[in-house]
């Protein structure tokens, strides 16, 4: 008897053992599978499990998103800094992300939301114009110290299996030629039908404002900061639509789709010229790649020049960082021929692209703009400051001027003196205005 009851206890601790041993591989079990599906740095679902759910073939709601300029924050503040920038993207992502929504990591910068639930058009761009919102409203905070602004392109599809992130790629891909921290809905119907209908709209718009004198160059004063005097203004299109003053941010990509660009040009030169007949400023007009595909503007600033009594030392061409790692003859042949004709040449937004020193010293602009990502944050940041104070050496020891944007508040501005760069532009120094100081 007595040995019939340590059998039975002998059993119930076996098999009580037995069964915590189960617990205990099947909770292993569900973290290796759980590391397996996860992105090591972020802790979010990992590319390898979003290409197995794709293999389903249901239909689902993909937002590919990529962070902007991220190669700027490695380059920056190190990788170390743009690890934590990722982790910390991640976090703000689930925070943010419509309920229903996985977020993956896709790999490098970018990020996949993917949702099951079929939603409106509108209901799309509301998402993603909330996660926009939601990175817009402040900077990122690392370490509790160091404020990173973040910014996302999105492209976005509907469709079944891989599908879904091929079509997401293509907008993005899309986005990305023409703006930065905004969205694209790959929908091939809707996309000709909005296309259509944008660029109509603006082609027409724009034609009609130069007939008819809407478009209105506001001027921006720059700053000398050794004479602490207005020497300068940038001219900035703008166009009038109904009582409102549109940037070009909001046409351009159907302006320079349908070829239209280079007339909002054209009325931006004569505007200029006209406002700074009689003046000694110089003033700086911007001109985009379509300008130089059309190869026009020599003639057509010297002829204005001549109509409206300009020396060609007050103008100042102003061109995007991107066309100077362009290498087509016939447009290094034209920025030269400017040099040759006496206008003077500015790079903007140095550092927000495609920074290349070498080609910098090689091209040696008049003026260098430094981009303002690193002029925003450089009372706090020391490694916006580094930065700006190693392109200021660099341009010095080059003989080139160098400009300081977003100059929004006097702690800014006085850094930025104190640094001796040449000149400041931002909103402190003065906003865009139909008028001069």
């Amino acid at each position: 008897m007595d040995n019939v009851k340590r059998y039975q206890k002998d059993l119930e601790k076996l098999t009580q053992y037995s069964f915590e041993l189960e617990h205990r591989l099947e909770s292993l079990n569900q973290e290796i599978i759980y590391h397996k599906e996860q992105d090591q740095l972020t802790e979010v679902l990992n590319k390898d499990t979003l290409l197995s759910l794709l293999k389903d073939e249901k239909n689902r709601l993909f937002m590919l998103l990529n962070i902007d300029n991220f190669s700027n924050i490695n380059s920056a503040y190190g990788y170390d800094i743009g690890d934590l920038t990722l982790i910390e993207v991640a976090k703000s992502l689930n925070v943010v992300k419509p309920r229903g929504f996985k977020l993956y990591r896709y790999y490098a910068d970018k990020f996949v939301l993917v949702g099951t639930e079929k939603k409106q058009v509108t209901e799309i761009e509301t998402i993603a114009e909330s996660i926009l919102s939601f990175f817009n409203a402040s900077d990122l905070s690392i370490d509790d110290e160091m404020p990173i602004p973040i910014s996302f392109s999105i492209g976005i599809s509907s469709a079944k299996g891989l599908s879904a992130i091929l079509q997401a790629e293509l907008a993005l891909k899309e986005i990305r030629k023409s703006r930065r921290n905004f969205y694209y809905i790959y929908d091939q119907k809707l996309e000709n039908l909005e296309l259509q209908q944008e660029s109509v709209y603006w082609i027409n718009k724009i034609r009609e404002s130069i007939l008819e004198d809407e478009i209105v160059v506001h001027f921006q004063p720059i700053l000398n900061n050794y004479t602490n005097k207005i020497e300068k203004y940038e001219c900035l299109a703008r166009i009038d639509d109904e009582g409102t003053f549109v940037s070009p941010f909001s046409f351009m990509y159907a302006a320079s789709a349908t070829k239209v660009l280079h007339l909002m040009t054209r009325s931006v030169i004569e505007q200029a010229f006209q406002k700074f007949e009689n003046t000694e400023y110089e003033f700086s007009i911007n001109i985009t790649k379509d300008d130089l595909f059309i190869n026009y503007l020599n003639d057509f600033l010297l002829k204005n020049c001549k109509k409206f009594n300009i020396k060609p030392a007050q103008v100042v061409i102003e061109i995007l960082e991107d066309i100077t790692s362009i290498n087509e003859k016939d447009i290094l042949d034209q920025l030269h021929l400017f040099r040759k004709n006496g206008f003077q040449i500015a790079i903007d937004d140095f550092g927000a692209e495609h920074s290349n020193f070498s080609r910098l010293l090689e091209f040696k602009p008049d003026y260098l703009k430094i981009d303002g990502a690193f002029i925003k944050n450089i009372k706090d940041d020391v490694n916006s400051r580094i930065i700006t104070e190693t392109i200021t050496g660099l341009c010095k020891r080059s003989g080139i001027k160098v400009i300081a944007e977003y100059i929004h508040n006097k702690d800014v501005l006085n850094i930025i003196q104190e640094m001796e760069i040449d000149y400041s532009q931002g909103f402190y120094i003065g906003e865009p205005s139909i008028h001069l100081v």
